[in-house]
């Protein structure tokens, strides 16, 4: 699948002083003259005015900028994906418009990254025959260097482009996955004093994947050693010295590694007659190489993935062939193989590095010891040196090295423990992860790993009580712990400690920056940085989450789809929530339908959620009804609105103590809105009373839930209009809110608090508190509590600004986490009724036409049948005439 990027204009031309740096992509047609010679040239014009609309519309998909044209292309790109994008579909596209004339039409190509100059040439110019823009620069020839020595159908870029491209491959989606990357050594350029490195990368059946041929002005940079004067002497050394010296003095592996490469772990091939060896050495290899900040491990949970899609068992034993295809499906450089077996009464650890595409070993090494508590020295000593083989510099290597003994336990029997509660987890059976776990912990006690590992198994059963206990062991350890793992348990701890939310967002950004592939830092940097407001740094972490590395991409996807729904940006939060579920295989999610509702398509929502598994069964089905409510109420479903959040609250009592209140919070907002004459204020007062509660127990581990609930429905009952209830609860529920370092609760909090001031006739007050709130990290409600604030003080061009705000936010309306989504209802609904608060506002401001066309985009947003009483009285208030339309429908009529 592409992306398809939205075309733009073509950009600014850069004045010729100002180096800029580009993406330069060179093509070149092959054999053009003789196609023309072949075909004749009426077929011939066809054919090339079929590659005209191709280029054309490549360049706006991919955001191309063309300069120049003949036989071949010359474009200029702002990002090198983009590039790398127009060429693949390029050479695909040679291939369609070549098929209907029995042509295989193919172009060379070459991409380069660097500095260009660029300029307009004059009119005059133009008019006699010159090109509309000039790039001149070094890139320029290195680019061309590059297409010239390319086969037909071969993409070849330089080592500045391939690592740039390589990293964002995932933005070409499924197609992006399957693209085929390979190293063509050093060569070197005539008039370039430094050999250069050379990449290919295409799809499997087009590209070639072949060496380049050489030529005069671009060839192999052969070492000295291995030119043929000195060959002859080598062999003869070699003759001499036989296989024993080359296998301690052979050459450097064939696989070039960049820095986050990824690489798959094998199955340990234990030749010894000790069973124990089997998972717990091979956990010591994973604990060992993911020490390492070179290059990346694939999980576990991935590697079974990937089994999956090949239709593999997930407890298929991962030999040098299953292991290489797995590699090669996920994109990772190597293989890493590793053995123990017995040899001369030692106790032998090796490895093997693979190159996967030859499934040839391009490294070894090995180290020997004596009995079975060598094995751990063996496996530091042997993953070093590999570490070291793969690129990492020396420095990098010590300091990112701590002994297994240390780090792990020098137990084999509790390595083994922790290697099958490690499994456990990845598989979801958290019951008997704990159990694996708890005998790791218990056979050494100082166990860091094992300790930290058991509270994360807890925290994903949903225990967070134990969990805590667990973490604090482990940060009493945090010392034996690698520095990744260190960092971990620091921000698990942090979400436990004083200004949790505050301390723990620090926490995982920072381990996110150090270590950008670890997928629990970024979505754990993704959902704090949501749940506090911060969209577009929520994106950037959930982006670099949904990788095809990472083993649970798909609820990665969902999260960035939820992001994007509350950027407003419906097309792509659709399309990242529907790939969430097909990479899932659960269907269509809560968030896809409410991504449908925020844009109005209450048909197509209606029709998904029917396809939905089991919507009303348990936890998930209660939290459904919280945006089946929403929903309902949104596409003007009063009466069946009603009974959904009444029913949800009913059957929420015997299943969560949290969903019971809030579904309880739901139902009287829901009532609210419909009826407010027929709500008693006792029932705002009671809600709050059952979350106070709850919220006033120091340890509950839903205290910051309740307390948002408490302080919602003293809210619910200032939109009521009444005060009392509020000025005789507030102090309850307010040190909890201020002591709880909850940005989201304290501005909660001060939406209360500016709330009263307006009811006791302050309205300016309130305004000045309210408008420091806006931020752009603010809650939904800062602004409809803003918009009221204004009114009161008679604003009335700054209260339809706010109005304008709360319309044009559905989707944030819709997802906005806070509080669990608590106030989700009263956000969608508000996006409605903003509308016809700006019809009464420009009314009042002697604005009749535009106070009319807002009315007619409430009616169009919500039904004239579908208004609730209240709403009807509403309107004939402020437009009379109204009064007689209005009469001819039943005052309770729901149309749908």
């Amino acid at each position: 699948m592409n992306v398809q990027p939205t075309a733009v204009a073509t950009p600014t031309v850069e004045p010729r002083d100002v180096p800029q740096l580009r993406t330069i992509l060179l093509t070149d047609l092959v054999d053009s003259t003789a196609l023309v010679e072949r075909l004749g040239d009426g077929a011939a014009a066809e054919l090339f005015r079929a590659h005209d609309r191709l280029v054309l519309q490549l360049q706006n998909e991919w955001r191309g900028r063309l300069i120049d044209r003949s036989d071949g292309l010359l474009l200029l790109f702002e990002r090198p994906i983009d590039g790398l994008g127009f060429a693949l579909d390029y050479f695909r596209g040679l291939q369609q418009i070549g098929a209907p004339h029995d042509v295989d039409l193919k172009a060379r190509a070459g991409l380069h990254v660097g500095e260009v100059l660029s300029w307009r040439n004059s009119d005059e110019a133009v008019r006699v025959g010159a090109k509309p823009i000039e790039v001149e620069g070094l890139a320029k020839p290195m680019a061309a260097r590059l297409m010239t020595m390319a086969r037909p159908g071969q993409l070849l870029m330089s080592a500045v482009a391939e690592p740039l491209t390589h990293r964002a491959a995932r933005e070409l989606g499924e197609r992006g996955q399957h693209l085929v990357w390979k190293s063509h050594g050093r060569w070197r350029f005539k008039g370039v004093p430094q050999p250069q490195q050379i990449f290919e990368v295409g799809e499997p059946g087009i590209t070639p994947l072949r060496a380049p041929p050489g030529g005069p002005k671009a060839w192999r940079d052969i070492p000295l050693w291995r030119r043929p004067a000195a060959l002859v002497a080598e062999l003869a050394l070699v003759a001499v010295i036989g296989f024993g010296a080359w296998f301690a003095t052979r050459p450097q592996p064939a696989i070039a590694f960049n820095q986050r490469d990824w690489v798959v772990l094998a199955d340990l091939r234990n030749l010894t007659d000790q069973p124990l060896l089997d998972d717990s050495l091979e956990q010591a290899f994973r604990i060992s190489l993911a020490q390492s900040r070179h290059v990346n491990l694939l999980s576990d949970l991935k590697t079974r993935d990937t089994l999956a899609r090949m239709q593999r068992e997930p407890d298929t034993g991962l030999d040098r062939a299953i292991a290489s295809e797995i590699a090669i499906r996920d994109g990772a450089r190597a293989v890493i193989l590793p053995t123990v077996a017995e040899v001369g009464g030692r106790l032998r650890v090796s490895v093997e590095l693979i190159d996967p595409n030859s499934q040839t070993t391009v490294y070894s090494d090995y180290a020997d010891g004596r009995g079975l508590e060598s094995a751990l020295a063996s496996i530091d000593q042997v993953t070093a040196s590999l570490r070291g083989k793969m690129g990492e510099e020396l420095d990098a290597l010590q300091a990112n090295s701590m002994p297994l003994p240390k780090v792990a336990t020098e137990d084999l029997d509790a390595l083994r423990a922790y290697a099958l509660g490690m499994q456990a987890l990845d598989e979801g059976r958290y019951s008997m992860a704990i159990d694996h776990l708890e005998r790791a912990t218990a056979l050494d006690p100082g166990f860091a790993m094992g300790h930290l590992g058991l509270a994360q198994v807890l925290l994903s059963a949903g225990d967070e009580v134990n969990a805590k206990k667990s973490i604090s062991e482990a940060m009493q350890l945090r010392e034996r712990l690698p520095t990744h793992e260190r960092l971990t348990v620091e921000a698990l701890a942090a979400g436990f400690g004083p200004q949790a939310e505050q301390a723990s967002a620090k926490a995982w950004r920072t381990l996110a920056a150090m270590y950008p592939d670890d997928f629990q830092a970024l979505e754990n940097h993704a959902w704090m940085a949501f749940s506090m407001g911060d969209y577009d740094d929520a994106r950037t972490a959930a982006l670099a989450a949904t990788s095809r590395h990472n083993p649970l991409r798909a609820a990665a996807l969902n999260m960035l789809g939820r992001i994007e729904l509350a950027r407003e940006h419906y097309a792509d939060a659709v399309r990242h929530l529907v790939e969430s579920g097909e990479i899932a295989g659960s269907g269509p999610s809560r968030q896809h339908v409410v991504a449908l509702a925020a844009q109005r398509r209450f048909a197509d929502a209606d029709a998904l959620a029917a396809n939905m598994e089991n919507p009303d069964i348990g936890t998930v089905g209660l939290i459904r009804r919280l945006d089946r409510t929403a929903v309902a109420l949104d596409g003007g479903q009063w009466s069946r609105g009603l009974a959904i959040a009444n029913e949800g609250m009913v059957a929420a009592r015997e299943v969560n103590e949290f969903l019971a209140v809030e579904l309880a919070f739901v139902d009287l907002a829901a009532r609210t809105l419909h009826a407010p004459d027929t709500v008693e204020a006792t029932e705002y007062r009671r809600v709050f009373d059952t979350a106070a509660a709850a919220a006033d127990q120091a340890d509950h581990p839903n205290r910051a839930e309740f307390a948002y609930v408490a302080l919602a429905s003293l809210y619910l009952s200032q939109r009521h209009g009444d005060k009392a209830v509020v000025e005789q609860a507030l102090p309850r529920i307010e040190p909890v809110a201020e002591t709880m370092g909850s940005s989201r609760l304290r501005q909660l909090l001060m939406i209360v608090e500016a709330g009263q001031l307006r009811l006791q006739g302050q309205p300016g007050a309130a305004v000045s508190k309210l408008q420091a709130m806006v931020d752009g990290d603010e809650l939904f409600q800062v602004h409809v509590a803003l918009r009221d604030a204004l009114l009161s003080d008679g604003q009335l061009d700054l209260t339809l600004e706010e109005d304008r705000w709360i319309a044009a936010r559905r989707g944030l309306a819709y997802t906005e986490p806070a509080g669990a989504q608590a106030l989700q209802l009263l956000n969608v609904v508000d996006t409605n009724l903003a509308l016809l608060d700006s019809a009464e506002v420009q009314q009042q401001a002697g604005q009749p036409q535009q106070a009319q066309a807002s009315l007619v985009e409430f009616q169009r947003a919500w039904p004239v049948a579908t208004w609730p009483d209240y709403l009807r009285r509403r309107v004939v208030a402020t437009f009379p005439a109204s009064k007689q339309s209005l009469h001819r429908l039943n005052v309770n009529g729901d149309s749908r």
